[in-house]
């Protein structure tokens, strides 16, 4: 496995393999890297002739008063893993080598970003889509992966790479979860044993709000009060938002009508949570 860290060279060897007709598949990731990684990045390589995975903590998707500074960095961990995976390149860029001196450009997808996620961290997403156009600008890959458990951010690269027209396949894969239900996360290595036990709650609103769908709600604010009534059972846990919405442009829904994506986010002590889940309006059969 290679390890580049200069952008140039990154790009150099993305063009050299596809002047030869290589497919590259690409995961771009800011490590800490775990099954929900491994699960993306063991697709990339079924699909693809070449692996590129990244390895960056963006800064400019963090808030002032976010966990930049603390954000869990285990490189020897990460390389490891995309070792045993069959990676390519880890592609490790510095902050520097990504926003050099004079840099000015941002990008945002603004109707996308204005909700949800975007209300509760207003620069994330401006961050997120200026680093992804840059990153599919230094790894020219064919395919690139996500995962569906930052939903809002992979519907926003979608439409990010179809407006710019940056010719790169977006795949979006399940959520990983752990054997309770909690969506696997970077970030999990913040809760305490007692906020690990009850950091599922966010999950089990979301089946809560899935199980009133099938079994024929259609009004989106009873949904809404069945996953917010989870979560009221635990004092310490706070809603940020559970919202019933548009699975394409993540506008909240009156009335279910076809499927719809339960979103969700909840504070537990310091760490914050998020999770989603995809619901489909069963048909009624004649």
């Amino acid at each position: 496995m290679k390890i580049i860290r200069s952008p140039a060279a990154m790009t150099a060897w993305s063009e050299g393999l596809r002047r030869q007709g290589v497919t590259i598949g690409f995961v771009p990731t800011m490590g800490a890297l775990h099954d929900g990684h491994r699960s993306l990045i063991r697709e990339a390589r079924l699909q693809c002739d070449a692996l590129v995975v990244s390895i960056f903590v963006n800064p400019t998707q963090f808030g002032p008063q976010e966990d930049l500074a603390k954000y869990p960095r285990p490189i020897s961990h990460d390389r490891a893993i995309c070792r045993q995976e069959g990676v390519d390149v880890c592609f490790e860029p510095t902050a520097e080598a990504m926003y050099p001196a004079g840099f000015q450009t941002t990008v945002t997808v603004p109707a996308i970003a204005r909700r949800w996620e975007g209300e509760a961290r207003p620069h994330h997403f401006s961050g997120v889509a200026t680093v992804v156009t840059k990153l599919f600008g230094m790894v020219r890959p064919h395919r690139a992966l996500f995962g569906q458990k930052d939903f809002q951010q992979s519907v926003l690269v979608q439409q990010l790479v179809k407006d710019l027209n940056l010719g790169v396949a977006i795949m979006v894969r399940p959520t990983v979860r752990e054997q309770d239900g909690l969506a696997m996360s970077s970030r999990n290595i913040y809760l305490s044993a007692d906020e690990r036990h009850r950091a599922v709650t966010l999950y089990q609103s979301l089946r809560a709000g899935a199980a009133v769908i099938r079994t024929g709600e259609r009004n989106a604010k009873t949904i809404r009060l069945a996953m917010a009534q989870v979560v009221t059972q635990q004092p310490t846990i706070s809603i940020d938002y559970l919202t019933v919405s548009d699975p394409f442009t993540l506008e909240p829904v009156s009335l279910v009508t076809s499927k719809v994506v339960l979103l969700g986010a909840i504070r537990l002590g310091s760490v914050r949570l998020i999770d989603n889940l995809l619901v489909a309006v069963p048909h009624r059969s004649s």
